[in-house]
C-alpha cells in the first residue's frame, strides 16, 4: 500500500480470540480504561464501567517484541495518551481514544519501568517520562516528542536500576527521585526547577547513595497517604523505610517458598503484596511504621525482633490459580478522580483480566468476550468451513492473497487448501443479501494433498515474474511441500523428503542459480532447493551458486532469453510457442505504447484497491484476516474502467490476436500483421525440426487448458465488488430509512450483519484494530449520550453509527472516503451494484423449506430515467454523510463545504493520476 494514500482496514477476527499473554498492565486515572501489553508485542484497550464491567475494545499493533512496561503520558482527561516500551528498545505514544500512534522512537536500550512526571514552569505544565531498565542511569524523556533530554547518573557504584519512585513536594519546587539498583543500593536525585528546564544531555548526579541491602528489588512505592514511608519489595522479603532518612522500619520475610513480585500502599496503615503465582496478601503495618503513632520509629533497625504484621486478607489464593504458561502480572491502582475505587488488577497468559475492589471482583478474558457475541465473529471463509455435525469451522492456518486475480488462498488445519474470490467471501461474512440462501457460495475450489495442517503458502509469481503464474506452493506439518497448478487445481509434484514440519517458504534472490524450477510443466529439476538441509561441501557449493552473476536456473519455458537453438535441442514445442508468444506480446506492447490513442490502456497505477493480509498475534493462533482498502486506488480503478468503457477491444496486447485484420489502425494494424507473419515462420520451423512426439505435448497442453477453463472460478468485476463491499461497510445505516431503501434497491448496497470492525493506520505503520466487542462499549457511550431528538440509539442504529463514534480521526477518514467514492460513482455510467456480485452465479435450487429469493435484474444502461435515479441516489448518499451525519454526531468542525472541497480535490488528484 502507498504510504501517502488513505488506507482503511476492516478485520475479520473469526471465533477464536487472539492470544494475549499479558506482560504489563496500566489502569488510567479515571478508572474507565485498562491497558494491557503482551509478550507478543500487541496492546489491548479495555473499557470499564463504574460497576467494574470490562469490555475489550481494540488491539494495537506496532511493536515487534514483548511489551516491558506501560505508563500514562499525559495528565489531562481530554487527551489521554499512554507510552509503551518493548524489549527491542521501541517506544510508542498512543492515543487511548482511537489507538492512533502519535509518536514513536527506538533506543539502544531496554526499558523495564516508566514513570510519568509533570512539573510547572510559570504557567506552563510539561510532562516528562523517567525511564529505567537495562542501563546504569535514569533517562528523562520528553513526554510529547519522546526525545531524551538528560539523564540521572550515578557517581558511586553505578549499576542497572531495578525500580524508581517519585516523591512530590507540595511545599517547595524540589521533587525527589528515589531508585534502587540491582545490587541493593538506594539512590536519590533532587529535581529542581533549573534541572527541569534542561534540554541537553548533561548528566545530573545523585544527592545520596546508601546501601539498604535489598538485592533483587522488584518494586518500590512511595506512600501517597502520609508521604513519609517507602515500601521496597524483594523476592524473599519486603521492607518499609522512613522516607526522610531511609531508616529501616519493618522487614517481613516470605513464607512457603513464595516469591514476592511487587506491592503498594493501599492505606496509611496497610500494604498489599503479591506473589509470582498471582496470589495477593494485605498486611496491617505495625505502629512503628505509622507516622501518626506515638510508637513511630520505635523499632528502627530491629528487623529480627520485630513481629510479622498480621495478615488482614488474602486474594486469589494459590488453590484458585489455574496452570499458566508464565507468571501473571499484578498491579494496584486507585482513582484520582471519580470513582475513587482502589483496584487490584491482574492479567495472565490466557488473556484474562481480573479486578478486585475490596471484596467485589470482576474477571473477563478476550475469549470470554468473543464467546458472548451474537452473531459470532466471522472468519474469512467460515461459510465454507463448517462441516455437517460440527459447530466450529475448520481453522485457517496459512493464507496468501493474489491481488492480480483477486483470489484468497487459505490453508486449513485439516490439510485442505481453499481458493475463493476475496471480495465475495468478505461480502458473505459481513453483509446481508441473497447470497445467504445459497449453498457453497461464493464459488470456490478445494485442493487436497496434505495429510495434516497446512503451515505456509507461497505464490512465487507475486514476488518474481520469472515464476509461472500458475504455480502455488504449500507446506505442512506432514513434512511435505506441494506444487499446485492454481488454475486447474492439479497437484504437479509433492516433495516428502524433509525431516520436519515446514515452517516457511521463501523465493531465492534473482541471481541465485539454485532456485525453485516452478516454470516447467514436467517434474525434472524440480527437486533442487526442495531437498533437505545440507552441510559440508554441498552447502558451500549452494552458497557459492548464490553469488553467480548469470541466473543459470532460468527455465526456457517462460523466460524470454531462451534462444531458438536451445528450444530445438530440447525438442520442446511448448518452449517455442512460449518464446514466440512472449516476443510478440513485447512487440505489441511497444507498438501500442507508440500509439498515442492507446496510451490510456497501459498500466500506470500499480496500487491495489484491496489487499487481504493474514495476521496472528501468536504462532499457535489460527489466521485472522485484515482487508486493507486503498481509497485512492479504488477511485482510480473506477475512473480507469469508466474511461475504457467506450473502446473495450484494446484492453491488452493479447486482444490483437483475436482482432480482424483491418479492424484497427496505426500500430494495432501493424502489430496484427507482424503477428501473422511470425506465426507462419514459427509454424514452418516447428514442422522442420520437431518430431511427432511433440504433438503429444501439444495435445497435453490443450487438455490442460480445457481443464483450466472448466475448473476456473467464476468471473466477476473485482473493482465494482470492492467498491460495493467498502461502501456497504462505510454507510451509516439506520439514520435515514428512506435513504437506506434507496441504497439497497437502487444502488445495490447491502446491510452489515453486525457492526464492522474497522481499524486505523497511524505513523510508522502502527495500527489499531477494533475488536468485535467494541460495539458494546460504543452502545453504552452513544446510547448514554443520546442522539437526535434526545432518543437513545438502538443496537441496529449502532451498526451504522457506531463506526462514526469512535474518534475524530476515524470519523474524518470514513466521511471523506464515503463522500469521495459516492461522488466518483455519481459521475460514472450505470454505477449501480444491483446484483453485481451475483451476476455470474450458477442457478441452484433453494434449500428445503426456504423460499427462493427474488432474482434481481440489472437495470438497463440505456434508460435515461434510470441513470438519473442512480445518480440521484449517490448524490443523496454523499449529502447525508456530508451534512446530516456530522450534525447528528455533534461534530461542529466538520463543515459540509470543507468535506465537499476535500473530496473534490481528492477526485481531481485521482483524475490526474489516470
Amino acid at each position: 500500500m502507498s504510504g501517502n494514500s488513505l488506507v482503511l482496514p476492516i478485520v475479520l477476527w473469526g471465533r477464536n480470540a487472539p492470544t494475549h499473554c499479558i506482560s504489563s498492565l496500566l489502569v488510567m486515572d479515571d478508572l474507565a480504561t485498562i491497558i494491557s501489553g503482551c509478550h507478543d508485542g500487541q496492546i489491548c484497550i479495555w473499557d470499564m464501567t463504574p460497576e467494574l464491567e470490562i469490555n475489550p475494545r481494540a488491539l494495537l499493533f506496532g511493536h515487534t517484541a514483548s511489551i516491558t512496561c506501560l505508563s500514562k503520558a499525559s495528565a489531562g482527561s481530554e487527551k489521554q495518551y499512554i507510552v509503551s516500551a518493548s524489549e527491542s528498545g521501541e517506544m510508542c505514544m498512543w492515543d487511548v481514544n482511537d489507538g492512533r500512534c502519535i509518536e514513536f522512537t527506538k533506543l539502544a536500550c531496554t526499558h523495564t519501568g516508566i514513570q510519568f512526571y509533570q512539573f510547572t514552569i510559570g504557567t506552563q505544565r510539561e510532562g516528562r517520562l523517567l525511564c529505567n531498565g537495562h542501563y546504569p542511569e535514569i533517562l528523562v524523556v520528553d513526554a510529547t516528542s519522546l526525545e531524551v533530554l538528560y539523564s540521572l547518573v550515578s557517581k558511586i557504584a553505578p549499576d542497572w536500576i531495578s525500580s524508581v519512585s517519585i516523591i512530590r513536594s507540595h511545599r517547595t519546587q524540589e521533587d525527589t527521585v528515589v531508585a534502587v539498583s540491582v545490587t541493593g543500593i538506594l539512590k536519590v536525585w533532587i529535581i529542581t526547577a533549573e534541572v527541569s528546564r534542561m534540554q541537553d544531555m548533561d548528566p545530573v548526579f545523585e544527592e545520596e547513595s546508601k546501601p539498604i541491602y535489598c538485592q533483587g528489588c522488584q518494586s518500590i512505592s512511595f506512600c501517597t497517604f502520609t508521604q513519609l514511608s517507602l515500601l521496597v519489595v524483594c523476592s524473599k522479603y519486603w521492607r518499609v523505610f522512613d522516607a526522610g532518612d531511609f531508616s529501616l522500619l519493618c522487614s517481613v520475610p516470605s513464607e512457603n517458598d513464595q516469591a514476592w513480585t511487587g506491592g503498594d500502599f493501599i492505606a496509611a496503615d496497610k500494604v498489599i503484596i503479591w506473589t509470582e503465582d498471582g496470589c495477593s496478601y494485605i498486611y496491617k503495618l505495625p505502629a512503628s511504621c505509622l507516622p501518626a503513632s506515638e510508637h513511630f520509629r520505635s523499632d528502627v533497625g530491629k528487623t529480627k525482633e520485630g513481629s510479622i504484621p498480621p495478615l488482614v486478607y488474602s486474594i486469589a489464593d494459590r488453590a484458585d490459580k489455574q496452570l499458566l504458561i508464565c507468571p501473571p502480572v499484578t498491579r494496584f491502582f486507585y482513582g484520582r478522580r471519580e470513582p475513587f475505587h482502589k483496584l487490584l488488577a491482574q492479567g495472565d497468559s490466557a488473556g484474562r483480566l481480573t479486578l478486585w475492589k475490596l471484596k467485589v471482583s470482576s474477571t473477563i478474558s478476550l475469549q470470554d468476550a468473543f464467546d458472548k457475541l451474537a452473531p459470532v465473529p466471522a472468519g474469512i471463509i467460515d461459510q465454507l468451513s463448517v462441516l455437517p455435525g460440527s459447530e466450529l469451522p475448520i481453522k485457517v492456518t496459512a493464507s496468501v492473497y493474489i491481488p492480480s486475480q483477486g483470489r484468497l488462498v487459505c490453508g486449513r488445519e485439516d490439510g485442505s487448501i481453499v481458493l475463493v474470490p476475496a471480495t465475495q467471501t468478505a461480502i458473505v461474512q459481513l453483509l446481508q443479501g441473497e447470497h445467504m440462501l445459497r449453498r457453497g457460495w461464493p464459488p470456490h475450489r478445494t485442493l487436497r494433498g496434505h495429510r495434516n495442517k497446512v503451515t505456509c503458502l507461497l505464490y512465487p509469481h507475486q514476488l518474481s515474474p520469472r515464476y509461472d503464474q500458475r504455480s502455488l506452493v504449500s507446506g505442512g506439518v506432514d513434512f511435505s511441500v506441494i506444487i499446485w497448478d492454481i488454475f486447474t487445481g492439479e497437484m504437479k509434484h509433492i516433495f516428502c523428503v524433509h525431516g520436519g514440519e515446514i515452517t516457511q517458504l521463501l523465493v531465492p534472490p534473482e541471481n541465485c542459480s539454485v532456485s525453485l524450477h516452478l516454470h516447467t510443466h514436467t517434474h525434472t529439476h524440480t527437486h533442487r532447493a526442495l531437498d533437505r538441509c545440507v552441510m559440508g561441501i554441498t552447502a558451500v557449493e549452494i552458497l557459492n551458486a548464490c553469488d553467480e552473476a548469470v541466473p543459470a536456473a532460468v527455465d526456457a519455458l517462460n523466460h524470454p532469453a531462451v534462444n531458438l537453438k536451445q528450444a530445438m535441442t530440447r525438442r520442446s514445442l511448448a518452449a517455442l510457442k512460449n518464446m514466440a508468444h512472449h516476443k510478440l506480446q513485447t512487440l505489441a506492447t511497444n507498438l501500442l505504447a507508440t500509439d498515442h490513442t492507446d496510451k490510456g490502456n497501459l498500466p500506470k497505477y500499480s496500487h491495489n484497491a484491496l489487499v487481504v493480509q493474514a495476521m496472528k498475534t501468536n504462532l499457535a493462533d489460527p489466521d485472522m484476516h485484515v482487508l486493507f482498502f486503498d481509497v485512492e486506488a479504488v477511485i482510480i480503478q473506477l475512473l480507469t474502467e469508466e474511461a475504457q468503457r467506450p473502446n473495450p477491444t484494446l484492453v491488452s496486447p493479447e486482444t490483437l490476436q483475436k482482432a480482424p485484420g483491418g479492424a484497427d489502425k496505426g500500430g494495432s494494424f501493424l502489430a496484427n500483421k507482424i503477428f501473422k507473419q511470425v506465426k507462419e515462420t514459427i509454424k514452418e520451423n516447428i514442422k522442420e525440426h520437431l518430431l511427432d512426439e511433440d504433438e503429444e505435448e501439444e495435445e497435453e497442453q490443450r487438455r490442460r487448458e480445457e481443464k483450466s477453463k472448466s475448473l476456473s472460478l467464476l468471473e466477476y468485476n473485482l473493482t465494482m465488488d470492492t467498491a460495493k463491499l467498502f461502501m456497504s461497510c462505510l454507510h451509516a445505516w439506520g439514520l435515514n430509512g428512506s435513504l437506506d431503501e434507496v441504497c439497497v434497491s437502487r444502488l445495490g448496497m447491502l446491510r452489515p450483519h453486525t457492526p464492522v470492525s474497522f481499524g486505523l493506520i497511524s505513523r510508522g505503520g502502527h495500527m489499531s484494530l477494533m475488536l468485535p466487542t467494541f460495539k458494546d462499549s460504543l452502545l453504552q457511550r452513544l446510547a448514554g449520550g443520546g442522539a437526535a431528538e434526545g432518543r437513545k440509539l438502538s443496537v441496529s442504529e449502532v451498526v451504522g453509527k457506531g463506526t462514526y463514534g469512535v474518534s475524530r480521526a476515524v470519523t474524518t477518514q470514513h466521511l471523506l472516503s464515503v463522500i469521495s467514492l459516492a461522488n466518483t460513482l455519481m459521475g460514472m455510467t450505470n454505477a449501480t451494484f444491483v446484483g453485481e456480485h451475483m451476476k455470474k452465479a450458477p442457478a441452484r435450487p433453494p434449500r428445503p423449506g426456504t423460499q427462493e429469493s427474488p432474482k434481481t435484474t440489472p437495470p438497463q444502461v440505456s434508460a435515461p430515467a434510470l441513470q438519473g435515479q442512480i445518480k440521484q441516489g449517490w448524490s443523496q448518499l454523499a449529502a447525508m454523510h456530508c451534512v446530516m451525519l456530522p450534525e447528528l454526531l455533534g461534530l461542529d468542525k466538520f463543515r459540509p463545504p470543507l468535506l465537499e472541497m476535500l473530496a473534490r480535490r481528492w477526485q481531481d488528484r485521482c483524475l490526474e493520476v489516470c
